[in-house]
């Protein structure tokens, strides 16, 4: 399991928390039976450690009227890769790249306020970004499932 290198305590501890980032100290204490303090002494020693890295709010783009969610696989020649990733980066309609594996393939995830703007971002980024041999872009229509980091 992903939590092996936790004692049961904070396992729980995280369980609880990606069930619900909004718990209370205390109501975590009170279901695994330790006090609120000692909760968050443990949940600052997870997030030192890197174990917990954030707490955030989601938003569902597709619940905003307008809003155009896009993905696009894009190829590009090796040394534009990197080039590539940095130009994608730095703009805002961007809000995930991965690297994937395959031929020098990035995996990108966009979302603009209208499909105006996704058109204008495809024109004016995508056409030009260097070394692209290929990119392929797809629509999302509707979202059935989103599982947002390590699910236990």
């Amino acid at each position: 399991m992903y939590l092996d290198g936790l004692d049961e305590l904070d396992q729980k501890i995280v369980q609880l928390l990606v069930e619900n980032a909004r718990i209370s100290y205390s109501d975590i204490g009170e279901k695994i039976g330790i006090s609120r303090v000692a909760v968050k002494a443990r949940i600052q020693a997870l997030e030192e450690k890197g174990v917990i890295e954030e707490y955030t709010t989601i938003i569902n783009p597709q619940k905003i009227s307008g809003a155009v969610s896009c993905y696009f696989e894009i190829e590009t020649k090796p040394d534009y890769l990197a080039q590539v990733a940095e130009l994608l980066f730095k703009n805002d309609i961007v809000t995930q790249i991965y690297r994937v594996t395959g031929k020098d393939k990035l995996h990108v995830h966009a979302v603009a306020s209208s499909s105006d703007e996704m058109e204008y971002f495809l024109h004016n980024v995508i056409d030009f970004l260097p070394g692209v041999i290929s990119c392929s872009c797809n629509v999302i229509l509707s979202r059935i499932k989103d599982i947002k980091g390590l699910r236990l």
